[in-house]
């Protein structure tokens, strides 16, 4: 019981879209089918229900998925009904869930700490990486034609771009750390990281080096290579992804059950895209992103292959000490991450439905 989003919209308007994006989020969400009707009774200590009654619905932002389960035939296994928001990643999923239009998002792992610092209550409830990371990294920090970094220390006196409540801004402060520097030894430059404004910005000198992320990598180098433009590693792990929920969801007995069915399909979409990315390549990149082919080969031998832990405490371990650099460095209070973000409930759902492949 699902139904599909519109049309993507063309990809030129993508500045349009970044700029209007507040709006268009507040819009959708006063559109959204979000239905807190029976909402409420279930604790977050409470045993974790899993028979999904009749009628229960989910909103969920989590395109990458839903094309997965879409080339897998496995989209009609969703034992509830769902409706798809097409778009990921924390601004606008914290805007979503602010305006109650969203149940479930997927994001890196900066998004929750801030949506807690924020005093926006929400709860992790699945969380994957890559295989290998370091050889598979996410980002790397791309640098500006002409600008002598050859390698982490060279950003003493630099301008970096940096983007607070985004992963990037994270990495940038944890590349610091590994160089032996702080934020005062360098200039961060404030800026979003969306489309290819940090591509933009690299090209014409606004920073110095900025990290780069996907085929923005690629592009970056093919494009202003000639000018002298550079990347280089950063060597740290750079590849949590989660799920995370509204609290207001999770009190609702339809609705965990419902959220612990999608974690499941979640991980079995991952799985599925380790063991099919030819399809995955041309499926998703290509069919659904508008990319080349030769940018999706890219993309899918850049990524690796996912895994999904059955246990979370390595991951809530470096999850803290990113919290911590973050409460150091911005100010924020301290969380304890544990307590305050993980539903330990949903703990090895995911991994166990990853591991067996299983259906049901």
């Amino acid at each position: 019981m699902h139904r599909r989003p519109p049309g993507r919209a063309p990809r030129w308007l993508g500045a349009a879209l970044t700029l209007l994006s507040t709006m268009m989020i507040a819009a959708a969400c006063a559109g959204s089918g979000v239905d807190h009707a029976g909402e409420g009774g279930l604790t977050l200590s409470a045993v974790l229900p899993e028979q999904v009654p009749g009628g229960t619905k989910l909103v969920i932002g989590d395109p990458k998925t839903q094309r997965a389960l879409e080339l897998s035939g496995q989209i009609d296994d969703l034992p509830f009904e769902s409706e798809w928001a097409n778009f990921s990643g924390g601004p606008k999923t914290s805007e979503a869930f602010r305006a109650g239009a969203l149940d479930v998002g997927a994001v890196a792992d900066i998004p929750p700490l801030h949506a807690r610092w924020t005093g926006l209550k929400v709860r992790i409830v699945a969380a994957a990486g890559r295989e290998d990371p370091l050889r598979h990294p996410i980002y790397e920090f791309g640098v500006a034609p002409g600008v002598n970094i050859k390698q982490l220390s060279d950003l003493r006196g630099k301008r970096v771009a940096y983007s607070v409540g985004q992963a990037q801004g994270a990495l940038v402060l944890r590349v610091l750390a590994k160089a032996g520097l702080t934020k005062n030894d360098v200039k961060l430059v404030e800026l979003a990281s969306t489309d290819d404004d940090y591509v933009n910005a690299l090209a014409s000198k606004q920073v110095d080096a900025a990290p780069l992320g996907g085929v923005l990598i690629k592009r970056y180098l093919t494009k202003f290579g000639r000018d002298g433009a550079t990347t280089i590693p950063h060597g740290i792990r750079d590849d949590p992804s989660h799920l995370y929920v509204a609290e207001t969801s999770l009190s609702s007995p339809a609705k965990a059950a419902a959220i612990r069915a999608y974690v499941r399909l979640w991980a079995r979409a991952a799985r599925w895209i380790n063991e099919h990315p030819k399809e995955w390549a041309k499926g998703y990149y290509v069919e659904h992103e508008g990319l080349s082919a030769a940018d999706a080969v890219y993309l899918v031998q850049r990524d690796g292959k996912a895994t999904v832990p059955a246990a979370w405490g390595e991951i809530i371990a470096r999850h803290q000490e990113t919290a911590d650099l973050l409460a150091n460095e911005q100010g924020r209070p301290t969380l304890n991450v544990r307590a305050d973000l993980y539903d330990l409930r949903f703990e090895s759902v995911g991994g166990a439905a990853f591991t067996a492949g299983e259906k049901g």
